[in-house]
């Protein structure tokens, strides 16, 4: 046992002595570059000097009639004050005056423009690093080596046998101790600078020794289970903050190969992988020591190693059989981290602009904003946590995405008051919570077929969409209140409160059997609800702003939206035109009273849906069968409510929506005329369509007429006309087909439908006459 545990001394002394060979070398090496670079630096000054000397004398055909008294005959005359002069020169040719020569006139010496060479570039990150690497790939290379040396020393403890399990532990603790402590030694007798003949060395020593403990106590936890979870959490956090003082001391190597090999080691050691959920936090933990030593030193680069290195190491760990709910605790946590610890405050403070702003203004050709890293930190950290909390499957997680999103969007939205570069990635979060909210149901999750199997009556509703609706909820109140508080884009945040639980709630409409499993009036009551919410926003953001109801409207919207899709729930056919034109009158009377132009817009939506509801679906198929009650109020409601809204927008300026809501009115009363026109022919309700000439000719009228009333609408001009010609042409071309097949396909002169009623009034009458009148 003795010559086997020689044998690892001896192996463990080669990466040792080949550093310090190296580190000999490489001496030698930069005193020699030491060398020409002070030679170079000589020239170059030199070169310098006779230059501005030779500049200096001026030629006897620029000097001015009339010597100085007291200058020498014969002696060349030279201009004073004019060596190293110039920036001077140019200074004076730009302002239009040359130089104070003193007793020499200003014209007598010709001023030379010097052009400013051109700054250079600045080397990005990647290219400061590979110059970096290929200048000292030594010490990167001694470094792993010196680092694997350490966690291959209990691994080859165990395989060989040698010592006990508690004592492989303590020598791989003893072992980089050891290392810190030379490490240490050589940074404080010969320093660790560029300048210094053990440069970066007491980093490779310091950094080994870093990854060495940390591999011995994930041994003793993983492969052994020496210690608990506890012991294990507070030897780690130790190491960490070791870590973190030795980075103060030390250069950025040292921090590189600490973050790398603290990653690495989990995978170095193995062990059980029956439970390793833990690992996240331990990834978290070194993630946090990245961050905290960036803070101290500002190596920016530092912070983007470590949070690299944690998410692809808890990727690693997912897709080797960890569990999805700590992936995404894990990607939250780093969220947190990437916030609060670069400003070492507990209130972050990141100075706009934000990320999400310079993308805005690049997208739109305002470029020119410029973020600071922390913000572009935040901004990248939140973005993949985001995407992870989106795409991440898991058949247990239950509402845990949706908690953390809401979570994250809710708390960042208040965490960030005093940080306006990270004050809108809390829309991140809302973006995200939108997204799994669909996908769980376009894509089939667990939690949509667990809902799916809950339905009535043989088990209690679920309350699955119920909390769903509350977490969408928290992130509007969350946003509204960012935006009341003071928010570096208070319209953004006020459009983000309104839109982020409405739009929830139609998702969950549109994707989720939520009727079916709730109950339409169960389901009716929670949009209902909602909309209360919206209401007492719009309310309290009416005190706020005073005269200013811009944002007041974005509620108000929202709250007619959802009343509107509640009403869509729970009422037939025709109660639901009859609901949504009052909505369309309440929202033009708003605008009258409160001078919205929001409510305009909702008016114009609408007419829309109102369109689309009275021709479509349910439609004049519905119509036709339908009772002769619901059917006629199903065109007369929203024809009534055009002509009030119409009325009430009177004289506002508010021409695109009189023009919609003047189209709606044709349209209905179009459509009503065509409903009542079948069912006389027909004798009551049914869907036979007309086959007489007569019959389909005057069918086709009131669509002749509508597309009359457009063109003559034509004439007051505006942006409007060409909506009101696109109207005309589909009007047209409908009634202008009826009329062609009447005089085509159904004239009575081929064979077909007989001629029926008095000379002069009959059905050639009603067919061609009416139209041609």
């Amino acid at each position: 046992m003795e010559i086997a545990i020689l044998g690892v001394l001896a192996v463990l002394a080669i990466p040792v002595g080949l550093i310090v060979a190296l580190v000999s070398l490489s001496t030698v090496k930069r005193q020699m570059e030491a060398v020409q670079r002070r030679l170079a630096e000589a020239e170059g000054r030199l070169a310098r000097i006779e230059a501005q000397g030779a500049a200096a004398v001026v030629p006897l055909a620029a000097m001015p009639e009339g010597m100085p008294e007291g200058m020498p005959e014969g002696m060349p005359p030279v201009v004073p004050e004019v060596v190293g002069a110039g920036d001077r020169l140019a200074e004076g040719a730009a302002e239009g005056a040359g130089p104070d020569l003193g007793p020499f006139e200003r014209s007598s010496v010709p001023v030379v423009a010097v052009q400013r060479a051109a700054k250079p570039r600045k080397p990005d990150l990647m290219e400061r690093f590979g110059a970096w690497l290929r200048e000292n790939w030594v010490y990167a290379v001694s470094g792993v080596s010196l680092a694997l040396a350490g966690v291959f020393l209990v691994q080859y403890g165990m395989e060989r046998g040698l010592l006990p399990p508690a004592m492989r532990v303590l020598v791989g603790i003893g072992f980089g101790l050891a290392l810190i402590a030379v490490g240490e030694r050589v940074r404080r007798r010969f320093g660790d600078g560029v300048g210094a003949s053990t440069a970066y060395l007491p980093s490779i020593f310091s950094g080994a020794g870093l990854v060495s403990v940390f591999a011995a106590l994930l041994a003793a936890r993983q492969m052994y289970g020496l210690i608990g979870p506890e012991i294990t959490f507070v030897g780690l956090i130790a190491t960490a903050g070791g870590a973190i003082v030795l980075g103060w001391f030390h250069g950025p190597l040292l921090a590189a190969l600490g973050l790398a090999g603290a990653t690495l080691a989990p995978f170095l050691v193995g062990g059980s992988a029956d439970a390793v959920d833990w690992l996240y936090g331990y990834f978290a933990l070194v993630a946090a020591v990245g961050l905290a030593v960036d803070a101290i030193r500002r190596w920016a680069w530092v912070s983007v190693l470590a949070v690299g290195l944690a998410f692809a190491a808890g990727g690693l760990l997912h897709l080797g059989g960890g569990g999805a709910a700590g992936w995404m605790l894990m990607v939250v946590a780093l969220v947190v981290l990437a916030v609060g610890v670069p400003g070492v405050r507990l209130m972050p403070d990141h100075a706009g602009p934000s990320a999400l702003q310079a993308c805005w203004a690049a997208a739109f050709g305002k470029g020119g904003l410029r973020p600071a890293f922390p913000a572009l930190l935040a901004a990248g950290v939140m973005a993949a946590a985001v995407l992870v909390l989106v795409l991440t499957p898991g058949g247990q997680i239950g509402l845990l995405p949706f908690v953390l999103l809401a979570g994250l969007g809710t708390g960042l939205s208040l965490w960030t008051a005093r940080a306006p570069g990270v004050q809108d990635l809390a829309l991140l979060a809302a973006v995200g919570f939108l997204a799994r909210l669909s996908l769980e149901a376009v894509w089939g999750g667990p939690l949509f077929w667990a809902f799916m199997a809950e339905l009535p009556p043989e088990t209690a509703p679920p309350l699955t969409l119920s909390w769903l609706l509350v977490l969408g909820t928290a992130l509007s109140v969350g946003f509204a209140l960012r935006a009341l508080r003071g928010a570096a884009q208070p319209v953004v945040m006020s459009l983000a409160a309104a839109l982020t639980a409405p739009l929830a709630a139609l998702a969950m409409e549109v994707l989720w059997p939520a009727a079916a499993v709730l109950g339409a009036y169960g389901w009716a009551l929670h949009v209902m609800a909602l909309a209360g919410v919206m209401v007492m926003l719009a309310l309290r953001f009416a005190q706020a702003d005073g005269g200013d109801l811009r944002r007041v409207a974005h509620f108000v919207l929202s709250a007619l939206s959802l009343i509107a899709l509640a009403l869509f729930v729970v009422l037939s056919a025709s109660a639901l035109s009859l609901a949504l034109a009052v909505l369309v009158v309440v929202a033009a009377g708003l605008d009258r009273r409160l001078g919205l132009p929001e409510m305009a817009l909702f008016a114009q939506a609408g007419v829309i849906l109102l369109g689309w509801r009275m021709a479509v679906d349910p439609g004049l198929s519905w119509a036709f069968e339908a009772g002769i009650g619901g059917a006629v109020l199903a065109y007369v409601g929203p024809a009534a409510g055009f002509a009030a809204a119409l009325w009430l927008l009177a004289g506002r300026g508010r021409a695109g929506a009189v023009a919609f809501l003047e189209s709606g009115l044709a349209l209905a009363l179009v459509l009503l005329a065509d409903v009542l026109i079948l069912r006389v022919i027909n004798g009551g309700p049914g869907g036979m369509l007309p086959e007489a000439h007569w019959s389909v000719a005057l069918m086709a009228l009131p669509w002749v007429v509508m597309a009359l009333a457009q063109l003559y609408r034509v004439k007051l001009g505006g942006r409007m006309a060409v909506l009101r010609y696109a109207l005309a042409a589909v009007s047209g071309g409908i009634g202008g087909l009826g009329l062609l097949v009447a005089v085509v396909v159904l004239n009575p002169l081929w064979g077909g439908d007989l001629v029926r009623g008095p000379l002069g009034i009959d059905t050639l009458f009603v067919a061609y006459a009416l139209p041609g009148a």
